[in-house]
């Protein structure tokens, strides 16, 4: 059971929630860039939510199946296709033996999730399958996938021969600007606080330097009252370093596990799904909250989610191979692929 690489796309890689517990050793968390699509993802094909999937960037992969398998792909719209005919996200899809899921450019977003039904068979190192490839640790050989790699399943079987989709209105929007919300500090106190007053009314713009470990802006200067520099400690997901320089860097999954630069707020959980989506050119707007705000936006998230979970155990249907038929419509001929729907 397994499907081979034709072509990686420009950065695909195995993530799942990541490598919690081991940054007190200096271990990167990495995992998911967009939390949220790997849990519908994995939903939709019946695995745990944070089950481990393919994460593909701008460009997605090909892939030939040699197997029968259900797929769910989410977040950023790159045109799946199987066989050249475009396939829905948010949905299951069944594929077959000899079948080729191909991706083109991104439409919107920047991040698509693959999740599959028999799981991937990918390594747990340090409680996690997510690729770590500045270390060279976990999913396939340390690294991003690359072109003929063969990756194989855990499952013999197929674990659901149901699918499912989500409402439409579950579906998230992936915008050029978005207003992102934080929560101050920990060191915010270390900055002006006409400084504070920028950093929160100014339109700052993601610049090429964005990937996995962080996403430096570019925008109005931010000033310190004396220095940028602290003594090194914790760095979360979301965590908004200034340098020297006065610029913003947003800390991203493969961050590092320590910094020694003021951080002058934190992104809150339910917006890095949507930052993950923005690239190079994205403008953000930052927006303060409390921390009582933020457990209460966090709470309503995941009551989101879970609500997302019940719709799809109810929005259920038999998986069916694809059929090809074909069809003859004023006068001009068209060969589609039909999955029927029970």
């Amino acid at each position: 059971m397994s499907f081979k690489v034709i072509k990686a796309g420009l950065f695909t890689t195995v993530q799942d929630k990541g490598r919690y517990s081991y940054q007190r050793f200096g271990m990167s968390v990495a995992g998911a860039m967009d939390p949220f699509a790997l849990r519908v993802a994995n939903m939709l094909v019946g695995n745990e939510p944070y089950e481990a999937a393919l994460e593909a960037t701008f460009l997605g992969p090909t892939l030939e199946f040699k197997d029968h398998e259900a797929i769910a792909i989410t977040g950023g719209d790159m045109s799946p296709k199987v066989n050249n005919n475009p396939i829905p996200m948010w949905m299951s899809v069944y594929v077959k033996p000899g079948d080729i899921l191909s991706f083109s450019g991104v439409k919107s977003g920047l991040r698509s999730y693959i999740a599959f039904s028999r799981k991937l068979d990918i390594p747990l190192i340090m409680g996690s399958r997510s690729t770590f490839t500045r270390g060279k640790i976990g999913g396939y050989e340390g690294r991003k996938l690359a072109d003929n790699d063969v990756l194989g399943f855990r499952d013999s079987q197929l674990s659901t021969t149901k699918g499912s989709f989500i409402r439409r209105d579950f579906i998230p929007s992936y915008n050029k600007e978005e207003v992102i919300r934080v929560v101050l500090g920990p060191q915010d106190d270390y900055f002006l606080e006409e400084s504070i007053q920028t950093f929160l009314s100014s339109t700052y713009t993601i610049t090429n330097e964005a990937d996995r470990m962080g996403y430096r802006l570019d925008g109005e200067k931010i000033l310190h009252r004396q220095g940028a520099d602290i003594i090194s400690d914790g760095i979360v997901f979301g965590s908004i370093q200034v340098p020297g320089h006065g610029m913003p860097i947003i800390m991203m999954a493969d961050r590092a596990t320590t910094g020694g630069y003021t951080k002058i707020a934190t992104v809150i959980t339910p917006d890095l799904s949507r930052l993950a989506q923005m690239g190079p050119g994205s403008k953000i707007n930052f927006e303060r909250v409390t921390l009582e705000e933020a457990s209460i936006i966090y709470r309503d998230y995941e009551e989101r989610l879970s609500l997302i979970g019940s719709h799809i155990k109810e929005a259920t249907f038999h998986i069916s191979e694809l059929r090809s038929l074909n069809l003859s419509i004023n006068g001009k001929k068209f060969m589609v692929d039909v999955n029927e729907i029970k």
